[in-house]
């Protein structure tokens, strides 16, 4: 009897095997559909993209097999494409976009479409759709909750199954150019004439600086009588940490992480509103006296703060709010809208309107992106929230639009248990003052490093990618340049850039486009980015080590700052290890565009020296007329018969002129450090270089310093100790 159940037993498990075995190699449409819908909302613009579990037969995705019709039958002038990576169909709408007449589409998938090895389509899809000129408001909490429970059950639905999960993380002129306008240094920004919060920031007369919780102001003129004019504290739920100087206006930024303790699930299920755990609070004071600066605003909203940008009087703030999405299953009720609050209007604070909360369509996020706009030239003008159901981790500003750039995953089951690497999502909108209106978005294979990686120019947009993973050969990774028009339609590319290799830095100068990749070596790209339509590779130029920060010299050379390199033997899979060494500063010559050159290098200490500006490029200093090329670093050794040992040796200020003929000369060297630590002491640490008149200042938390900037003596210091 035992044997027989034995038998039966096992004849079911090798059915069931077989079967499953059946289910994961058949092909199956993987993500892209919105089951949530009977018609989901889309924009006129709209790009499908579904993702099959295998690679496709290229020759079974046709206009037969895919394919878009109206509710009268007719069907659409629709673009139809497989993937680079030949496992997604890509339906691009019509020339112009689809027409508002229409009442609805419907995008049909036949059975007939194969994969590579001729399995079939396990059966038709079709995802019906409307189309909209606007983003849609969610315009009730019935509404917004309802969307939300949809998303979240889409999710653990995907989850479950193991098919597919989305999730979604966290004009280029030279901002280099020469600061004719006043005798002080600025931050180095990305884009010249759109400022960027920072840890410090100088009018010319004072410093304001964030150290410990406090804000500084110091009296830096003249250098050698520096003062202390105030401190500004704050509660402790306040945490600052960057700054904007507007006249005679300081503008403080920071979370907040509320006075009032978190509540349980039982008291949530209680109460009406969603807890708030964290805002970003901008805090606004009128400084025309540094002494006694009076505070003459206070505003905050929910979410972490993304990035921040002051243009022409007003300032930008981008934070992202994550709600506690699982509140809704046990309270469908429970309000859980952003909010903020005002201190010139009411007390507390109040929710987004629901009007003024829209979504993307077709998107499975549940994070808010909180926008608002803060006239400073207008100090007690009612301030511009803006909201939307969408999440970003990168953020790109020009002087008519902002993008924001999120990476979407998509995730289902490979033979070799890998997944798909994601892709981005951009989302564009326009600027005009007060006014941040939604505009387009669009998707590109692959992922952002930075906000470098980004740029517009002569009303295109371009990006830089990286898609696949370095060091797999079988799926290795490959870099990629998109340039999109106005409306976020993909008009040219370059791909497959130093496949096996990653974007380690870009840099967009107008029609030149620089692109640093790495995995052994250091090939820097330079491309001719003239006709949009047709971007070319020009040069390449391959050395050791790699930068992850470029900056523009002038129009033909080019400055790489990063790390040295060496190859310490073979690791698993017989693949080399690579070891980062000393801080390398490139200076490169690209005027012959077909043949770059690293004109001169200089290498700064051993195995664990680093410098902010590796990634931050607002911790350097430059200037082109005082020949300043200035940043904060920290400097190892290598110990002697040592693989990976280093022992410190300084940190603080390295002061750089650089001549095109002769290179890189270092001028002298600041620190703040006791000379007898056998480490580095943080409380000394020197984070900021800046400039007022012919006075070099560096800063770290507890100490000032000044030097006179031809001969480099010594001015004055200042303790800023309690």
């Amino acid at each position: 009897m035992k044997k027989k159940w034995f038998t039966i037993g096992g004849i079911f498990t090798v059915i069931t095997v077989m079967f499953s075995f059946f289910l994961i190699t058949q092909l199956k449409v993987v993500s892209g559909m919105d089951t949530r819908n009977d018609k989901t909302i889309v924009l006129q613009n709209k790009i499908w993209k579904f993702n099959f579990s295998a690679k496709l037969d290229p020759k079974s995705v046709n206009e037969k097999t895919v394919y878009v019709i109206d509710e009268k039958g007719q069907n659409q002038k629709v673009k139809v494409n497989v993937s680079k990576e030949g496992n997604s169909v890509i339906v691009e709408p019509p020339d112009g976009g689809y027409s508002l007449e229409a009442k609805y589409y419907t995008l049909h998938l036949s059975s007939d479409i194969k994969s590579a090895l001729g399995k079939k389509l396990l059966s038709g899809k079709s995802q019906s759709f409307e189309v909209k000129d606007t983003l849609p408001s969610v315009k009730s909490k019935t509404a917004l909750n309802e969307l939300l429970l949809n998303r979240v059950k889409e999710e653990e639905k995907k989850h479950k199954t193991g098919f597919s999960i989305s999730v979604k993380e966290s004009s280029q002129e030279s901002a280099a150019a020469d600061k004719s306008g006043s005798n002080y240094s600025e931050t180095n920004v990305q884009v010249q004439g759109i400022d960027e919060a920072d840890t410090v920031k100088t009018d010319g007369s004072h410093i304001y600086q964030v150290v410990d919780e406090k804000v500084q102001i110091i009296k830096a003129a003249p250098s050698d009588k520096m003062t202390l004019e105030s401190v500004l504290s704050f509660d402790h739920s306040f945490s600052p940490y960057q700054l904007f100087i507007y006249e005679d206006q300081l503008i403080i930024l920071g979370n907040s992480y509320g006075k009032m303790p978190y509540p349980t699930q039982k008291e949530i299920a209680k109460i009406a509103i969603a807890p708030v755990h964290e805002t970003t609070k901008a805090i606004i004071y009128n400084i025309e006296n540094k002494q006694t600066p009076k505070k003459i605003r206070e505003f905050e909203m929910e979410g972490s703060l993304l990035s921040s940008r002051l243009m022409n009087g007003k300032v930008y703030l981008i934070a992202n709010k994550y709600p506690d999405v699982w509140i809704l299953k046990d309270n469908p009720e429970i309000d859980i809208r952003p909010k903020y609050s005002d201190s010139l209007e009411k007390p507390g604070l109040q929710p987004v309107d629901f009007d003024h909360i829209q979504y993307f369509p077709g998107s499975s996020e549940t994070n808010f992106t909180n926008i608002a706009v803060i006239d400073l030239d207008k100090p007690t003008e009612k301030i511009s929230v803006s909201t939307y159901l969408g999440s970003g981790n990168n953020l790109y500003m020009s002087k008519n639009n902002l993008y924001i750039a999120v990476s979407n995953y998509y995730w289902f089951p490979h033979i070799d248990g890998k997944s798909e690497q994601p892709d981005t999502t951009v989302y564009k909108f326009n600027v005009d003052g007060m006014k941040v209106e939604f505009h387009s978005s669009s998707e590109v294979p692959g992922t952002v490093l930075n906000q470098f990686s980004m740029d517009e120019y002569a009303g295109y947009f371009r990006i830089a990618t990286t898609k696949g993973y370095v060091w797999d050969d079988k799926r290795p990774s490959a870099n990629n340049l998109y340039i999109l028009d106005e409306n976020l339609k993909q008009v040219g590319k370059l791909e497959d850039l130093a496949r096996g290799e990653r974007i380690y830095s870009a840099r967009f100068m107008n029609d030149r486009i620089y692109i640093v990749t790495f995995r052994e070596t250091d090939p820097l790209f330079v491309i001719d980015g003239k006709d949009p339509k047709n971007p070319k590779i020009l040069g390449e130029l391959k050395i050791p080590g790699f930068s992850n920060y470029l900056h523009p010299f002038d129009e033909n050379h080019l400055i790489g700052f990063g790390y040295d390199t060496k190859v310490s033997g073979k690791g698993p899979g017989n693949q080399p290890i690579i070891l980062t060494d000393g801080v390398k500063i490139s200076l490169f010559d690209v005027s012959d565009m077909s043949n770059p050159k690293e004109k001169f290098t200089e290498i700064i200490g051993g195995r664990g020296t680093y410098s902010p500006l590796n990634h931050d490029h607002k911790a350097l200093l430059f200037d082109k007329k005082k020949n300043l090329f200035a940043f904060p670093i920290t400097v190892h050794q290598n110990k002697p018969n040592s693989e990976y040992e280093s022992t410190f040796e300084f940190q603080g200020g390295f002061v750089y002129n650089i001549d095109l003929r002769t290179g890189f000369h270092l001028q002298t060297k600041l620190t703040h450090q006791d000379p007898q630590a056998p480490y580095e002491e943080w409380e000394n640490q020197i984070n900021r270089i800046i400039y007022i008149g012919n006075s070099l200042y560096a800063l770290s938390p507890t100490k000032i310093s000044s030097y006179d900037l031809n001969s480099y003596h010594q001015q004055g210091e200042l303790s800023l100790k309690k």
